[in-house]
């Protein structure tokens, strides 16, 4: 039983919109939003948390100090407002099966992966910085500029995610 490739190889064949839009094309569009908004949102509760209990030992020791200490924890809500952002932007470009074309769902699939991952360490990275950070402070107030300017590197790993996904999935 022999199977004929001809139309590899012959540059004047033309492609059906079912070699090029495959029925499951939607299900890489649809994965990369969900990927999105699931690990911004899982870096966003990570960095809220473990910057609370930094947050908390310096309540005990200075509460005069805590709104200074909230920095990480805005910080790390905008980490799940980018990913919903580009899940939006995902979502939005979905159209029919027959139309969405497995090029669209492959660059739609890599914009939730990246601005999700992106999102997902930079939570990490504003949780450990806000819990050390945060106890830090109950010791030497002083160390507040260095810990706001700590922060704002650990965030901009998230926004460099947000800013390539958006080009990427807008193309």
């Amino acid at each position: 039983m022999s199977v004929e490739h001809s139309h590899i190889s012959n540059a004047d064949d033309k492609f059906t919109v079912e070699e090029l839009s495959p029925y499951y094309s939607i299900l890489f569009g649809v994965i990369g939003g969900a990927v999105s908004i699931i690990f911004s949102a899982c870096g966003a509760a990570y960095g809220t948390a473990k910057s609370m209990e930094g947050i908390v030992e310096l309540g005990i020791k200075k509460p005069a100090l805590i709104m200074r200490s909230i920095v990480p924890v805005v910080m790390a809500g905008i980490l799940g407002i980018n990913g919903l952002a580009v899940s939006v932007i995902i979502i939005g470009r979905l159209t029919s099966a027959g139309n969405y074309s497995l090029y669209e769902g492959l660059k739609c699939m890599g914009a939730g992966i990246i601005v999700g991952f992106c999102n997902f360490a930079s939570g990490i990275a504003i949780g450990q910085l806000g819990d050390g950070g945060s106890r830090a402070m109950a010791y030497k107030p002083v160390v507040f500029t260095a810990f706001v300017a700590m922060q704002g590197f650990a965030m901009v790993i998230g926004l460099y995610g947000l800013i390539v996904a958006v080009i990427l999935s807008t193309q």
